[in-house]
């Protein structure tokens, strides 16, 4: 290729089969390899990533965004879809719409005894805002325009006045 070419395909195009992953282990009930595909591309506004979860086990927290919408595909293996209060089942060729907001909080959970593989794809919203409701965290994410991250996880109870600290 061209290094026009390259260069192309370097911020186009990314791989999952290829992708170096990292693993993500919180004992005892998460365990995952995962990448972040959009990481350097040029998409702005749009977010995937693969993940491949252990048996048995979860690759995130039960939690809803307020402002992303995500979209699962079941690669191989099959599992649970935790959603809204209900326990669905998953299985290689499922595609999952998971809407913002609090109706649908979600969890990938790996119910079976082989690895579950998946892509998720999601809108890259900045600043966003997830809640989750089994540990009463939220977190606050933001990146600026030059590229800084700000990332914030509390619970409700640790937050301080809104004139806390100001002269």
């Amino acid at each position: 290729m061209s290094d026009r070419a390259d260069g192309l395909a370097a911020k186009l195009i990314r791989n999952f089969n290829t992708v170096a992953l990292e693993h993500e282990v919180h004992d005892p009930l998460y365990d995952s390899h995962c990448a972040r595909l959009g990481t350097g591309t040029a998409a702005k506004k749009l977010g995937a990533s693969i993940d491949t979860v252990a048996p048995g086990k979860r690759s995130c927290p039960y939690h809803f965004h307020y402002g992303q919408e995500e979209m699962f595909i079941v690669l191989e293996g099959n599992g649970t879809l935790r959603v809204a209060g209900a326990m669905l089942p998953i299985k290689s060729g499922d595609v999952m719409f998971i809407p913002a907001g609090p109706e649908y909080p979600h969890q990938i959970i790996n119910t079976s005894d082989t690895p579950l593989k998946y892509i998720s794809i999601s809108t890259r919203e900045s600043p966003e805002m997830c809640e989750y409701p089994d540990s009463g965290k939220y977190a606050a994410f933001a990146t600026t325009d030059s590229g800084k991250r700000v990332h914030v996880v509390q619970r409700a109870e640790q937050s301080v006045d809104y004139w806390d600290g100001e002269p």
